[in-house]
């Protein structure tokens, strides 16, 4: 199967900054207590819904998040769609497991998981690709698994490394409002 020229960009632009992404938001959570508040929440219902009790951080990006939730007591592990973001991951976050793998078609069994975690990992998806994503997050949830999303609206954009880097959302990508 031949991949869209927007996923092949997105994985190269990350690619070439998970470096400097790592060394940009380090320490990021600390300074977002809402943020904190939500992950450890969630963390908590996964808990509470049953099993299986693992967490799904998919499009972890460098591992920050899903190293946050094993800080505060969750099974977890990441999936990003970029090698060099994964690489970033195992080093910074040697006792965790991360793979590299898509949301469109994820490597997981159904029912697998107990929580799927997607912060900011859908913005660069079309509506189509959001759907499969979707569709992916509903399967590999287990009954009564939880599923945590976040995005951003909006078209306002910080000059940051990543976005100088070629990174954009794709034509067909659902309108920022």
């Amino acid at each position: 199967m031949t991949e869209a020229a927007h996923v092949t960009a997105a994985r190269r632009s990350y690619d070439a900054v998970a470096a400097d992404h790592e060394r940009l938001l380090a320490g990021q959570l600390d300074a977002v207590p809402l943020d904190r508040a939500v992950i450890a929440g969630f963390a908590e219902e996964v808990k509470r819904s049953g099993r299986p009790r693992t967490i799904g951080d998919l499009g972890c990006g460098t591992g920050r998040v899903t190293s946050h939730l094993r800080s505060i007591g969750a099974e977890a592990f990441g999936v990003d769609l970029s090698p060099g973001m994964v690489a970033v991951a195992r080093e910074a976050h040697p006792g965790l497991r991360f793979g590299v793998g898509s949301t469109t078609a994820l490597d997981l069994p159904d029912a697998s998981l107990g929580g799927v975690l997607s912060r900011y990992s859908t913005v660069h998806v079309t509506e189509d690709e959001l759907a499969l994503s979707c569709a992916e997050f509903h399967r590999v949830l287990a009954p009564g698994g939880r599923l945590l999303i976040a995005f951003k609206v909006g078209d306002a954009r910080r000059a940051t490394p990543w976005r100088r880097s070629g990174v954009r959302r794709p034509s067909g990508a659902p309108p920022r409002s």
